[in-house]
């Protein structure tokens, strides 16, 4: 990194904005809710959840904040590189509006390349809000970039200490949050009555399906100190998941979006894109690219909402087979059939084109690194067959049935997580045949599992790339659910069973800042230990990397 400068200090937060008993008053019906006064639902008045930065450009920011009032409400912004900001570099008007919740953002332009700034906001009446830092993207020769990567941030299970830690060293360049940002969940579904954490208290109570219900769950997590903080001190990359909307998400609906008694699909999308980008400092461009240099390219997909085909299902391929061959007559059927349909899409054919001339642009015109900033694991990954071994009678009936399900499929060559790139094999195909025809230097960053991961890449016999798949902020990872395997166990017999599959840690909470230099990639896996207290102490890290054009690990 060069010219790094100190981060601000967080101020106080105002009682009233954060405390257990305003939760309690803001987590009413959303019926109730769309009635009450603006002020009453909205974290108080004036200033109420800090600032933050996005869509990094090598002249520009895109700066963002709220400020909650009657009425829209011109804003001043200003950017300095002192924090006292007695070296202005630039300033401008961006309006707080009840329209888009009282959320206001602006682009900060005619800014240095690779230079850190500071950035506040000014109200009418003189007061400012949390100043912020941020950060352009370098131009031309670059040495190195380091990026804090999180992923599944559900308030319910604990505290984003992930957050918290990198916001602490702030040792890095720009954050990504692979999605995943909220969860849609009403109260005591996930987690459970017996899982949450003592005084993480969710708001709206109800599972969000309404414009205010989005709003109000937003406005909750975004009140976290450490996620406020995280904000304030780096500029980030944000990528919508499924919980963004709702579970197992697709273009044409979704597995927690039941339109009887949830309304119309597209309607609920429409809203959870709109609050999305109110809530965040993001474009309103479903995909994008961003060039740190001559090191690297930042691919940002969407996955999710806009054309990926509806998930394909286990449970479905082996409804009716009622021994073991009828089963595995079943799944082979598949396998050769719908599995394999060449039609089926996750990024749809116009962002698929553009990704494929993307790769090439960026690997003939001389960059180091085409990275994809994405949701999913693109890794190929079977269920070890040794589960069906160690399954006890304690075991809730619905895990049994996926597990079973899993371990079969796994002996003829099919995953078992139809809801990632596994589900999609001719869509992952055609982007890896796209990077090896280009020679992309490929590094793919996936989320989504809550689990860590580390894969090599590979397309008919050829090293494509390589694949760092971060754990979740708090969301549980296979500890939870197969809590009969010692988590060491499980990662082995999941490296043993999986050819790609280099390293996996199955039981951790935590981010991973990944490193880029011209010759290298190295993740270095932060584990942030117990959720359900407050800390930034580091149970412990990882660091795996690769040669540049090698499509190798270290592990």
């Amino acid at each position: 990194m060069t010219d790094k400068t100190t981060p601000p200090q967080l101020p106080a937060p105002s009682p009233a904005a954060l405390t257990r008993r305003g939760l309690f008053t803001l987590a009413g019906a959303s019926a109730a809710l769309a009635a009450t006064p603006l002020v009453a639902k909205s974290f108080g008045s004036g200033f109420t959840h800090g600032v933050a930065s996005g869509e990094p450009a090598a002249n520009s920011v895109l700066l963002w904040t709220r400020y909650v009032a009657d009425a829209d409400t011109a804003l001043t912004w200003e950017v300095s590189a002192s924090e006292d900001f007695t070296r202005p570099i630039a300033s401008g008007a961006a309006t707080a509006s009840p329209a888009r919740d009282c959320c206001a953002k602006a682009t900060a332009s005619g800014l240095a390349p690779g230079q850190w700034y500071f950035y506040r906001f000014v109200a009418p009446d003189g007061s400012t809000s949390d100043v912020g830092r941020t950060r352009t993207l370098p131009e031309g020769p670059t040495e190195n970039f380091r990026l804090a990567v999180f992923s599944c941030s559900n308030y319910g299970f604990g505290y984003f200490n992930a957050y918290g830690h990198a916001a602490q060293v702030a040792d890095c360049d720009l954050a990504l949050h692979l999605g995943d940002y909220i969860y849609e969940y009403e109260k005591g579904t996930y987690p459970s009555p017996q899982q949450a954490a003592e005084g993480r208290v969710l708001a709206p109570e109800n599972e969000i399906i309404t414009l205010a219900d989005y709003r109000l769950r937003y406005a909750t997590y975004r009140a976290d100190l450490d996620l406020r903080r995280i904000h304030q001190v780096l500029p980030m990359i944000c990528i919508m998941d499924d919980h963004e909307s709702a579970n197992d998400s697709w273009h044409g609906g979704a597995e927690n979006h039941d339109p009887a008694t949830e309304g119309d699909w597209e309607t609920r999308k429409a809203i959870a894109f709109q609050v999305h980008r109110e809530w965040l400092p993001v474009s309103d461009d479903p995909y994008a690219a961003y060039q740190v240099g001559d090191l690297a390219t930042l691919f940002r997909l969407e996955t999710r909402l806009l054309a990926r085909d509806e998930q394909l299902d286990l449970g479905t391929v082996l409804k009716g087979a009622t021994d073991p061959q009828s089963a595995m007559e079943a799944l082979v059927a598949f396998r050769d059939g719908a599995y394999a349909d060449p039609t089926r899409t996750m990024l749809g054919a116009a962002q698929e084109a553009w990704l494929a001339a993307g790769l090439a642009d960026s690997a003939k015109g001389g960059t180091a690194w085409q990275v994809l900033v994405q949701q999913v694991l693109m890794g190929n990954l079977k269920t070890p067959v040794s589960l069906a071994d160690q399954l006890g009678d304690a075991l809730p009936d619905y895990i049994r049935q996926r597990l079973m399900a899993a371990t079969l499929a796994s002996q003829t060559g099919l995953p078992a997580n139809m809801d990632a790139w596994d589900g999609y094999p001719a869509a992952r195909a055609r982007l890896l045949k796209s990077a090896l025809e280009v020679d992309a230097n490929l590094l793919v960053l996936a989320g989504d599992t809550h689990n860590g991961w580390a894969f090599e890449l590979g397309h008919e016999g050829a090293a494509a790339g390589v694949e760092f798949g971060v754990h979740s902020v708090s969301s549980p990872g296979f500890e939870n659910y197969l809590s009969f395997v010692l988590p060491a166990d499980l990662a082995a017999a999941l490296v043993a069973t999986n050819e790609g599959l280099k390293w996996a840690d199955t039981a951790q909470r935590g981010y991973m800042v990944v490193e880029l230099t011209r010759g290298r990639a190295t993740t270095e896996y932060r584990f942030t230990g117990n959720v359900r207290q407050r800390s930034t102490k580091l149970a412990g890290t990882k660091r795996i990397s690769a040669a540049a054009g090698a499509g190798k690990l270290d592990v």
